[in-house]
């Protein structure tokens, strides 16, 4: 064979070789693509940040009865986290003060919003409170957490007037903002002495799994709504 047939079928293997190359990346090009597809389908982990007073930081009890720990049993066996940044005597304007802080260093994907008994017990004003609550619900939102808010009733000893608005923010606030609304933290608790402490403000052990049961539905509500964008909403 002569020099230049010898180079002919060289390069004519090197072409085939490369053919071959580009046809098998070709055919490998959607596996991979379906691959990718997949990890980026993969859900963000939630995170449930409970962000509320010593009816949500179990005070005065063991803090593994306290219905946020007992939800975090619950949660943990389908990968769902729960933190608890319920601080005892906690008023709203405290919450808006600390919100930010709490977000950056928690990242929770979703905040159940408890706040509010603090202000009612000291008669503070409504407009103030729900004022607070706006921040707490803007900043939750802009960080890309769905919000829950869970009502808190009062009795009234301010007036009738005064605890009729303060029940009222919390349903005025989940219509503004479009969330999920549990209209009464202790919902079937609140009228029976046996399930408080000798305060007769805060629920005993017992009572837990109540105020689970309260909250527990409007959870897994949330659990399936989609994410929030981090578009930032103006007060």
């Amino acid at each position: 064979m002569s020099k230049v047939a010898r180079i002919f079928c060289i390069s004519s293997a090197w072409r085939g070789y490369l053919v071959s190359l580009t046809v098998a990346g070709i055919l490998a090009f959607p596996a991979m693509a379906k691959q990718s597809s997949v990890a980026h389908a993969i859900p963000k982990q939630e995170r449930i940040m409970v962000f509320g007073d010593s009816l949500s930081a179990a005070y005065g009890i063991n803090p593994a009865a306290g219905w946020a720990s007992l939800m975090a049993d619950q949660l943990k066996t389908r990968g769902i986290e729960v933190v608890n940044a319920s601080i005892s005597g906690e008023t709203t304007s405290g919450g808006a003060a600390r919100i930010k802080a709490d977000l950056k260093n928690q990242k929770p994907t979703v905040v159940l919003l408890a706040l509010g008994a603090n202000d009612g017990l000291r008669g503070l004003p409504v407009a103030a409170m729900k004022k607070n609550l706006e921040t707490i619900i803007v900043a939750s939102l802009a960080a890309g957490a769905r919000v829950v808010i869970i009502g808190i009733q009062i009795p009234p000893n301010y007036g009738i007037e005064y605890a009729d608005n303060f029940r009222a923010t919390y349903a005025a606030l989940a219509v503004q903002y479009k969330l999920l609304l549990v209209p009464f933290l202790l919902e079937g608790i609140a009228d029976k002495l046996e399930l408080f402490q000798a305060d007769r403000m805060h629920p005993v052990a017992a009572a837990q799994p109540r105020i689970l049961k309260n909250v527990m539905p409007v959870v897994e509500q949330i659990l399936k709504k989609p994410a929030q964008s981090t578009k930032k909403t103006k007060l």
